[in-house]
């Protein structure tokens, strides 16, 4: 009898799922600090869903809170010279221009909309580091740049990622990741200029990506 009853379930389609099974779409991401699970993401994409589709982004945003990178999160939601939230997008940077394939972001705006481009590579980085890369890319909010603006954006890039590491250390477990290796080389340089821009300010300068910039831009005239 009940060799024939599942005989008949699985000839009528039924399909019976074990009551532990989860939807693929349920599970968090492992390297996703253990605040952030299922439910409190739902409870901030509202907040965080003008700026992007990746959830990813939403909790990289949301771990700015309480961070020097508080101006960049807000900035971010609209906040800034658009007045208008950025939006975010894994992109292929060489897309946009072959020169800029091996970049790790890309702050852009397309008329009156700002976008922040990250390369895909980043897409599996802890959202920490992504947290750090997105405070700095969202300090440019203009067409115009320049080693000052740059000197700011990566001190501000290097001082939010201290701040992750000490509310969210497993941020930085994944030291192989390249992301996290560029923010951990950033770090070394914010402490061993005594957490100034001493270090970063001379490895800006002597980027060859940077050798055309002006010394200022509007907003960032003191280098």
């Amino acid at each position: 009898m009940k060799k024939r009853l599942a005989v008949l379930l699985i000839a009528s389609g039924l399909v019976f799922m074990p009551a532990f099974a989860k939807d693929e779409d349920d599970v968090v991401p492992a390297n996703f600090p253990k605040k952030y699970t299922r439910e409190y993401i739902e409870q901030i994409k509202p907040i965080y869903k003008s700026t992007s589709k990746e959830e990813i982004i939403y909790v990289a945003l949301d771990m700015l809170k309480n961070t020097t990178g508080e101006f960049s999160r807000k900035a971010i939601l609209g906040n800034n010279l658009t007045e208008k939230p950025v939006k975010i997008e894994f992109r292929d940077l060489g897309s946009i221009n072959k020169s800029y394939a091996s970049f790790d972001a890309l702050g852009w705006k397309k008329g009156k909309r700002l976008y922040i481009f990250i390369n895909p590579r980043h897409k599996d980085a802890p959202p920490g580091a992504i947290a750090a890369l997105l405070s700095h890319e969202a300090l440019h909010q203009d067409e115009s740049n320049s080693l000052a603006e740059e000197t700011y954006a990566w001190t501000m890039e290097a001082a939010v990622w201290c701040e992750i590491l000490r509310e969210f250390p497993e941020s930085g477990d994944d030291n192989l990741h390249p992301l996290v290796d560029r923010e951990n080389t950033l770090k070394k340089l914010f402490e061993k200029g005594n957490y100034t821009n001493k270090y970063i300010k001379k490895t800006v300068m002597q980027n060859k990506g940077y050798e055309n910039l002006p010394s200022t831009s509007p907003g960032f005239e003191d280098l």
